[in-house]
C-alpha cells in the first residue's frame, strides 16, 4: 500500500514538475548543438581527440546544469508557495505562460546572441559582453545595421511558438494544470534546486571550465549564460589576490631598471619610477596629429604580407615615415590601446583604467604637451559616453569634439566639450560618423589654433573600420557593409584623403601625423594568447628633419609617444613604463593580454600570467604561430610580474597623478635648450 502510494506520489510530482523538466531537456539539447556548431566552425584549430571532445561535452553539460538549477530556482520556488486550491486557475495559468514564454524568449535569443558574440570575438560571453549590456544605443544600432534584426526576431518568435505549440501538443501544460503537489515534495524539490544553486555560487569558477591547453576547447566548454554572470561578478581583479606576486621593493628593483634609460634620473626612490628624461638637442616644436586606427591588424597592410590591396596609402605611408614593424597592441579593445598610448603603461587586469573610476588628473602624454604648451584635443565620432571617453579624456586636459550633447561635461572635469553638428556630418552608422567627416572636423580645428598661433596636439579616435563595415558611397571599389576588406580600404582611403587636405594648410610643414592601431581586428586563437593578433602597424610622418626609418625592435603601444619625445629633443617629467625604442640599450619585448591573461614577451619567449595566481611559459613560432610550452624560467617569471605588479600598484596606490614638479622641470630645461 506504502509503495502504491509512493510511485502515485512519483507520478504527481513528475506531472506537475514536467513543464520543467521538459525545459531542462531541451536546453541541454540545444547546448549541445550549439556547442557542435562551434566545434565545426573552429574545425581546423579546436582538438578533435576523442578524450578531448568528450571531456569539452562532459564540462560543457556540468556548466550547462549549473545555468538550469538558476533558472529552474524560481520556478520550483513559485510551486512550493502556491497553494494547491489554485493549480489551474486563471491565475497560475497566465504566470505560468507568461513566465515560460518569457524564458523560452530570452533563451532563444541569448542562443543567437551567442552565435554573432562568437563570430565576433571567438570566445564566449566575457567582459566584453558585459560591457555591451551598458553601451545599449550604439550596440542595438550595431546589431541593427550589421544583421538582417527582423530575421533574427522572427527567428527568435519562430523557436518560442514551436517549443510551445509541441508542448501543448504532448499535453504537458495540461499535466502541470491538473497536477496537486504535497509540502513534503514541494520541500524537497525546493531544497534541491537550493543547494545546486549554492554549490555553483560558493564552489564552482567560470575559469573550471579552462582545463585545455587548447583556448577553443575550453571556450566551447562554457556556457554562456554562466560566463555572462561570472564575468559581471568579477569586473575588478586586484593583482595581488589574483596573480603571483613578489616583493614590492623586489617588483620595483626590476621595473626601474627595466624602465631606466641614459637619458632618465629617478626622484625618488622605493616603490616609483617617477623620474625625469632629459633629451639632448634643441626641442622641436611641430603639431603633433594622433590617429588612432579602430582594428587595423599589420596583417592588412602590404608591407606585412597581404596581397589584397586594401591599403595603398598606408602602405605608401609606411615607406616615407618611420615605420614600427615589429610592435604589438596591449590589448583587444579600443580602451586599451587608449591606456597604452595615452599612460604608457602594460595592462593591468580586469577594467581598462580609461574605465575606473578616480582616474582624472593622471600624468599622461596630454601632461606632457600641455607644459610644452600645447592644446590638446580629443575627437570621436560617435558620443564620448561609450566607453567612458569623455570622462577619462576630459578629466585629464583634453578638449571633447563628439556627437554627444552638451558644453560642460561634469562639475569635477574642467573642460569643454563640442558638439560635432549634423551640417558637418556627410554619412554616419551605429558607431558615428565616417573617419572622412571627423578628419575634417580635426582639420577645422587645427586650422583655428594656427589663426591664433597656438600649437595643436589631436587626438583622433576612428570608427569605420567597425562592424557592420559601413561607409559612404562611391568612395572605393568595394561596396559598403559587405565585409571588413571594405571597411580597411575605406578607412585607408579617409587617411589618404585627410593627408591630401592637410597637405594645403599652412601648417602641415610644422605638423607630424603619428599613425596607430588601437588593436587587431581579431584577437582570438587556439592559444592562451594569439600573439599574431597583437601585431599593430605604427608610424611616424613628417619629422622636422624628414628621418625616414624602419624600426625592427620588438616593441609595444606605451613606446610610441617616448619615442616620438625623443625625436622631438623634449625633456619631460615621466611616470610611463615605454621607453624611447631608439635607444641603443633597449632590449626587445612587448606587453600584452586581455582582461585576465597579462603577457612578457621578449623575442620568441612568452610568458603568461593568468588568475587563480598561475603561469606558462612558451617559446613562440613566429612563422607558424604557435606557442610550445616550456620549462618554466624563474627570472623571466620574475620580470614579467614585476612590470605588471608595479603598474598596479601605482594605479591603485594614486601614484599615476601629474606631480607638482612636473611644471618646474620642464620650465627650467626648455630655458636651458632655447638658450
Amino acid at each position: 500500500m506504502n509503495i502504491n502510494k509512493s510511485i502515485k506520489s512519483g507520478i504527481r510530482v513528475s506531472k506537475r514538475f514536467g513543464l520543467l523538466y521538459n525545459f531542462i531537456a531541451g536546453f541541454l539539447l540545444l547546448s549541445f548543438l550549439l556547442r557542435l556548431v562551434f566545434f565545426i566552425w573552429q574545425y581546423n584549430e579546436v582538438s578533435w581527440q576523442p578524450f578531448a571532445f568528450i571531456e569539452t561535452m562532459a564540462a560543457g553539460l556540468f556548466f550547462d546544469l549549473g545555468v538550469c538549477s538558476f533558472i529552474a530556482l524560481p520556478s520550483v520556488l513559485y510551486v512550493f508557495l502556491l497553494p494547491n486550491r489554485f493549480i489551474g486557475s486563471v491565475a497560475d495559468k497566465s504566470l505560468t505562460y507568461f513566465f515560460f514564454t518569457l524564458t523560452i524568449l530570452v533563451l532563444a535569443f541569448t542562443f543567437f546572441a551567442e552565435i554573432t558574440f562568437w563570430e565576433e570575438f571567438r570566445t564566449r560571453f566575457n567582459f566584453i559582453a558585459v560591457d555591451y549590456l551598458i553601451y545599449t544605443n550604439e550596440v542595438i544600432s550595431n546589431i541593427k545595421e550589421s544583421y538582417p534584426l527582423p530575421v533574427l526576431l522572427g527567428g527568435v518568435v519562430a523557436v518560442t511558438a514551436l517549443i510551445l505549440f509541441i508542448l501543448v501538443k504532448k499535453g504537458i501544460f495540461k499535466a502541470t494544470f491538473t497536477t496537486q503537489v504535497s509540502f513534503r515534495q514541494r520541500a524537497v524539490a525546493l531544497a534541491s534546486a537550493a543547494a545546486v544553486m549554492f554549490f555553483y555560487i560558493t564552489f564552482i569558477k567560470n575559469t573550471d571550465a579552462e582545463w585545455s591547453a587548447n583556448r577553443y576547447n575550453n571556450e566551447i566548454s562554457k556556457a554562456g549564460i554562466y560566463s555572462f554572470f561570472a564575468e559581471f561578478r568579477n569586473n575588478r581583479m586586484d593583482y595581488a589576490d589574483f596573480y603571483t606576486t613578489i616583493s614590492d621593493s623586489k617588483a620595483f628593483a626590476m621595473a626601474r631598471n627595466e624602465v631606466k634609460e641614459t637619458s632618465s634620473q629617478f626622484k625618488d626612490q622605493g616603490n616609483s619610477i617617477l623620474r625625469n628624461v632629459d633629451n639632448t638637442g634643441v626641442e622641436a616644436k611641430p603639431n603633433v596629429v594622433f590617429i588612432l586606427m579602430e582594428s587595423m591588424s599589420a596583417s592588412f597592410m602590404a608591407e606585412f604580407g597581404n596581397a589584397k590591396n586594401i591599403t595603398p596609402n598606408m602602405d605608401a605611408l609606411a615607406q616615407n615615415s618611420i615605420l614600427f614593424s615589429n610592435l604589438y597592441a596591449t590589448g583587444t579593445r579600443t580602451v586599451r590601446g587608449m591606456e597604452a598610448v595615452t599612460l604608457c603603461i602594460p595592462p593591468t587586469p580586469g577594467q581598462s583604467i580609461v574605465k575606473r573610476p578616480d582616474n582624472h588628473g593622471l600624468l599622461t602624454v596630454q601632461s606632457v604637451f600641455k607644459e610644452h604648451d600645447y592644446k590638446s584635443n580629443f575627437f570621436y565620432g560617435g558620443d564620448g559616453y561609450f566607453d567612458n571617453m569623455n570622462s577619462y579624456f576630459g578629466g585629464n586636459g583634453f578638449t571633447i569634439y563628439d556627437r554627444g550633447h552638451g558644453s560642460v561635461l561634469s562639475d569635477d572635469i574642467k573642460t569643454t566639450r563640442h558638439h560635432i553638428e549634423d551640417t558637418d556630418v556627410t554619412f554616419e552608422n551605429a558607431w558615428g560618423i565616417c573617419d572622412g567627416d571627423i578628419y575634417k572636423k580635426m582639420i577645422a580645428v587645427a586650422d583655428e589654433h594656427y589663426a591664433k598661433g597656438e600649437p595643436f596636439f589631436n587626438f583622433v579616435m576612428t570608427t569605420s573600420n567597425h562592424k557592420p563595415y559601413t561607409y559612404p558611397a562611391g568612395k572605393i571599389d568595394i561596396p559598403s557593409g559587405t565585409g571588413r576588406d571594405g571597411a580597411v580600404k575605406y578607412a585607408d582611403y579617409a587617411v589618404g584623403q585627410m593627408l591630401r587636405e592637410a597637405k594645403t594648410k599652412p601648417w602641415f610643414k610644422n605638423t607630424v601625423f603619428v599613425l596607430i592601431a588601437d588593436h587587431c581586428a581579431s584577437s582570438a586563437g587556439k592559444d592562451e594568447i594569439d600573439v599574431a593578433n597583437y601585431h599593430i602597424p605604427a608610424m611616424i610622418y613628417n619629422l622636422p628633419n624628414g628621418i625616414n626609418e624602419k624600426i625592427t625592435k620588438q616593441c609595444s603601444q606605451i613606446d610610441l609617444f617616448p619615442t616620438l619625445f625623443a625625436l622631438l629633443h623634449w625633456d619631460y617629467s615621466s611616470n610611463f613604463f615605454g621607453k624611447d625604442v631608439l635607444q641603443s640599450q633597449f632590449t626587445n619585448r612587448a606587453l600584452m593580454g586581455t582582461y585576465r591573461k597579462l603577457t612578457l614577451m621578449k623575442d620568441n619567449k612568452v610568458l603568461i600570467l593568468s588568475d587563480q595566481k598561475k603561469q606558462h611559459f612558451y617559446n613562440y613560432n613566429v612563422k607558424d604561430n604557435n606557442l610550445t610550452l616550456q620549462t618554466m624560467n624563474k627570472p623571466f617569471l620574475n620580470e614579467a610580474i614585476s612590470w605588471y605588479q608595479s603598474a598596479d600598484y601605482l594605479f591603485v596606490h594614486k601614484l599615476l597623478r601629474e606631480q607638482p614638479a612636473h611644471n618646474v622641470f620642464v620650465a627650467a630645461n626648455t630655458l636651458k635648450k632655447t638658450n
